[in-house]
């Protein structure tokens, strides 16, 4: 969560920076071609096109604007449903909105936001490609962690996104995302390395772009998760599955 305002690179140089930060120069473009919650959306078939999974997110986001079902609802001046490609092989879902989210309405806007996208850059890919959510949907008061039942409330409408979306990988930013989407109570660093199924789709665990700027530290083994990322969307798109 940041709060931060968003403003995306305008060139490569930023992304690059980034890279020299950590270590690395190259950067690579994966071959990929683009082919239960309250009133759960039907099933979006795989064969659907964008224009399906876009409406199912339509609808999806409709009620969510007007959901009451936790106490984050008092409080909040949005929303934040998700943003993105409907058709996204790649999928990130981050912990919750910060206050520039919440004023926005739209999600990691804010510096984290701002990091993301260069990460995105840095593996090839542009943020437009992608689909972007969040565990909860509305801004728990001061960035706190959300609360178990917050989180229960809001899991069916990141449930139906990601049926809606059907992405080839997701990628959990940070603590509260993975343990709520794994299921799991270990730290992040016993959940990053591995592989993990959400709903079918092939998961992958690595930290929030707030902890990079918290600790620079965390940039590398970062950018060291979206490499194999990056590698694994190119074997999924040569039909290679995991052995």
């Amino acid at each position: 969560m940041s709060d931060s305002p968003y403003s995306p690179p305008r060139t490569l140089v930023g992304v690059l920076d980034y890279l020299r930060d950590i270590g690395f120069e190259d950067l690579y473009r994966p071959a990929v071609e683009k082919p239960a919650s309250p009133d759960q959306e039907p099933v979006v078939t795989p064969e659907a096109d964008g224009g399906a999974r876009l409406e199912t997110l339509e609808r999806v986001a409709e009620r969510a604007a007007s959901c009451t079902a936790c106490r984050l609802h008092e409080k909040r001046k949005s929303v934040v449903f998700g943003i993105g490609n409907p058709d996204a092989d790649l999928m990130f879902i981050g912990e919750g909105p910060g206050a520039e989210e919440d004023r926005q309405g739209i999600p990691f806007v804010g510096r984290a936001g701002e990091l993301l996208t260069k990460i995105i850059a840095a593996i090839g890919m542009d943020r437009s490609e992608v689909y972007i959510a969040n565990i909860v949907k509305c801004r728990p008061p001061g960035n706190r962690d959300p609360k178990p039942d917050e989180v229960a409330a809001c899991r069916g409408y990141l449930e139906s996104q990601i049926e809606a979306v059907r992405p080839k990988v997701i990628v959990a930013l940070g603590r509260v995302a993975a343990q709520t989407l794994l299921g799991e109570s270990s730290p992040l660093g016993r959940m990053r390395g591995h592989w993990f199924r959400v709903q079918g789709v092939e998961t992958r665990v690595t930290y929030h772009p707030a902890a990079l700027l918290r600790n620079v530290g965390f940039k590398r083994p970062t950018w060291e998760d979206m490499q194999i990322v990056r590698d694994r969307l190119q074997e999924l798109d040569r039909g290679e599955t995991i052995g």
